[in-house]
Formats: C-alpha cells, sequence, structure tokens
C-alpha cells in the first residue's frame, strides 16, 4: 500500500517524511506513530513536511507523540505546511522554513448527512476541535488565543518570514525547488506564487509502510460516515473536494 509518510535511520536519529496528505490513501497515523515509539528516546529526530493537510486526529496524534518524545525535533517545511500538517510542525523544538515554503492554519470543517440534532452536535464537534487547535498555535507562538482563532477564521498563508514573525517559525533557510503537486483548490486565499509553484512540480512521494484502514477523518474534515450515503465514502481528495461544493451541508465556515 502507498503511504503518505516514511521513517528512515540517519546517523543517531531518524529522518521522517510527510510529503503527502496525512491519512491518506486509507492509512490513519497509526503504523507511524508506533515507528516513532520504537525509536531510541533520545534520538534526534528531522521531520520533513511539505504537505496540504489531511486527518486532523492524525495530525494532533503526531504532534502529541513527537512534544512527548526526548530527543530534540527539528521540523524542516520543505514546502508546504498547510491545515493540519501545520499543526503538527508546531511539535518541533525547531521549525525551519525556506524562504519559499508556506504555512497555513484555517478552521477544520466537517460534512454531516441527518436531522438537525446531527448537525448541531458536528458544529460542537468542530468548535471543540478547533479550541485544540488554536492552544497549540497560541503556545507556539505566544500570540493570544483570539488573535490566532481569528487568523484561522480567515484561512490565513504565512511565507516563511511571515511564519517566523509571527512566532510559527524559528529559522529560515535558503530557498529550496517546490518538490510535490498538491491539489490546493479547496483553499480560499492560496497565495499566487504558491499557485503557479505547486502547478509546476511534480511529484514526489516517499515510499513507506501503510497502515490499518481510517474512514472517519477527510482532510481537516471530520465526516460522519454512518450517515453518508455511499456514493460519499469515496478517496480524501474526491471528498475534500465535496465539501467544497456541498455547501449547505458544510460546517464551520
Amino acid at each position: 500500500m502507498t503511504s503518505w509518510y516514511a521513517i528512515r535511520a540517519r546517523g543517531t536519529g531518524a529522518e521522517v517524511a510527510i510529503y503527502d496528505e496525512i491519512g491518506a490513501h486509507g492509512a490513519s497515523a497509526k503504523g507511524l506513530l508506533e515507528e516513532l515509539g520504537a525509536l531510541p528516546d533520545a534520538a534526534p529526530i528531522d521531520l520533513r513536511l511539505n504537505s496540504p493537510g489531511g486527518s486532523v486526529f492524525d495530525a494532533v496524534a503526531i504532534h502529541n507523540a513527537l512534544k512527548r518524545h526526548e530527543g530534540t525535533v527539528t521540523v524542516w517545511i520543505d514546502g508546504i505546511a498547510a491545515s493540519a500538517a501545520s499543526y503538527v510542525a508546531m511539535a518541533g523544538d525547531e521549525i525551519v522554513m525556506p524562504e519559499n515554503a508556506f504555512l497555513m492554519i484555517h478552521d477544520p470543517a466537517g460534512l454531516v448527512m441527518g436531522t438537525a440534532d446531527d448537525m448541531r452536535a458536528m458544529a460542537e464537534a468542530l468548535d471543540k476541535v478547533k479550541g485544540s487547535l488554536v492552544a497549540g498555535y497560541a503556545g507556539r507562538s505566544g500570540r493570544s488565543a483570539e488573535d490566532i482563532a481569528a487568523l484561522m477564521t480567515a484561512e490565513t498563508w504565512f511565507d516563511a518570514r511571515d511564519a517566523l514573525d509571527a512566532g510559527l517559525a524559528t529559522r529560515l533557510a535558503e530557498p529550496v525547488r517546490m518538490a510535490a503537486r498538491f491539489d490546493i483548490a479547496r483553499f480560499r486565499n492560496a497565495p499566487t506564487e504558491l499557485v503557479e509553484a505547486v502547478a509546476a512540480a511534480t511529484d514526489t512521494v516517499p515510499e513507506g509502510n501503510g497502515s490499518e484502514a481510517h474512514g472517519d477523518i477527510v482532510g481537516d474534515d471530520i465526516v460522519g460516515n454512518d450517515d453518508v450515503s455511499p456514493k460519499l465514502r469515496c478517496s480524501p481528495t474526491a471528498q475534500a473536494r465535496m465539501l467544497q461544493t456541498t455547501t449547505s451541508l458544510r460546517l464551520g465556515r
């Protein structure tokens, strides 16, 4: 099975690469978490990110696992750390961004089909998820929760220098070539230079080990599969597109 992550031994530590959508290809973060847990306690980790986001719950689990790790965690944003991937980045002891890299934060969104009570329950769940994400970004940046919440609602993109100024990165690096192509049409405010770079790039998805199927979470979106018709149970990319078009059923912003 194609995987969205890869872990490689590197000297006394490890390099973790997430160059795809978190939770893509029907694989949850379970395999990644197990491999992280098997590393020596003090092993340094280099986490290389080039991801448009993905499963918000998987991202939170990865973030927490990295925060618990006793060794130094250095995050390298090799192109994009958008949406859920930006939350994973916040786990780094150091967050390094090339000058042409981007980081984005926004509100989680969800799709549910059911009664008014089902929709209210989804809205409450989205509020709780956002509160958790706000706390993580605020804790890292030193900004107020209110400031972070407003930036998320606006879908805010940061270039490397903006992220450094905002406290969401710790160091700048030399520019790199965009190494992956993603469908970023789901995002409202993607910078023009990023859209052009992504359109011109080629896919370079790392190999890795797959893990168990995981059907509840799509993108940064929470999907209640028990109430979703079979035609909506499809690939993460297809479901993400539907979240853009099915506005009457989309919760959050």
